[in-house]
């Protein structure tokens, strides 16, 4: 019995040795909006596979410049899909699809100002309004879209603050510099509820989708942590959690 037990426990041991032997590490640019449930991610991926992610978090347009100046990223997981689209067509990426659907939102750090509609801002009853740049934020694009269609881009834009990236326009709002916002949902809702402040959740009516694609870049063709991480993206249970960070999908 003792060397029965003995012979298990050596043959689970050299099992846990080879997981380990072909675990890798991958290096994943994540769009700003996306990192809180990114962490989420990485850990039950990494737990799962015995893979290790290195995660860094920017504007997808400046991901895009230093991708394209040789930036060692195995994985894109962008705030749009036109980018990843770009990179795969200028050769510096192959697979690619849609891991989230994002959805915005106008929010205040104080609890009374929002009232869960667009009010305020047709009332422009406010000083500061933070905006990611439309240039390299796609959740900026979108929030131009909205104001556009309000038909409030003119009587609202000498009130901009902008912001480099959405994570950089939610501090704005989160530290006082700006009353109001426009961010992405994921980073006020968390299991489907407000984690403070107040908020107007945009109608995806109001703008175009704003779909985020993740591509496997040339850099991590041939790394097998990157492709796991692609695949576990589509899984039921990456999914869900995705989803209870806001997410349409």
């Amino acid at each position: 019995m003792a060397r029965t037990l003995t012979l298990l426990i050596a043959l689970l041991l050299s099992i846990l040795a080879t997981g380990m032997a072909h675990a890798g590490q991958a290096h994943i640019a994540v769009a700003s909006n996306f990192v809180a449930p990114m962490k989420t991610l990485a850990s039950q991926f990494e737990q799962a596979t015995g893979h290790t992610l290195t995660l860094s978090s920017g504007a997808t347009g400046k991901f895009y410049a230093q991708i394209k100046h040789g930036a060692p990223f195995d994985v894109l997981l962008a705030a749009d899909d036109d980018t990843p689209a770009r990179l795969v067509r200028e050769g510096d990426g192959n697979t690619r699809f849609t891991y989230a659907i994002g959805r915005l939102a106008l929010w205040s750090a104080k609890p009374e100002l929002l009232d869960g509609t667009d009010a305020v801002l047709k009332q422009n009853r406010f000083r500061r309004l933070a905006i990611a740049s439309p240039k390299l934020a796609p959740y900026g694009a979108a929030a131009g879209e909205v104001l556009a269609k309000l038909k409030l881009t003119d009587s609202v834009q000498g009130k901009f603050v902008i912001g480099e990236n959405i994570a950089q326009t939610y501090q704005f709002v989160a530290s006082g510099n700006a009353e109001l916002g426009f961010v992405a949902l994921s980073q006020v809702m968390q299991g489907s509820r407000l984690v403070g402040g107040s908020v107007w959740m945009v109608p995806a009516t109001l703008h175009t989708p704003i779909r985020q694609d993740a591509v496997l870049l040339k850099h991590g063709a041939n790394n097998a942590a990157a492709r796991a991480l692609l695949d576990y993206l589509k899984t039921p249970a990456a999914q869900t959690i995705i989803r209870s960070y806001g997410y349409d999908r």
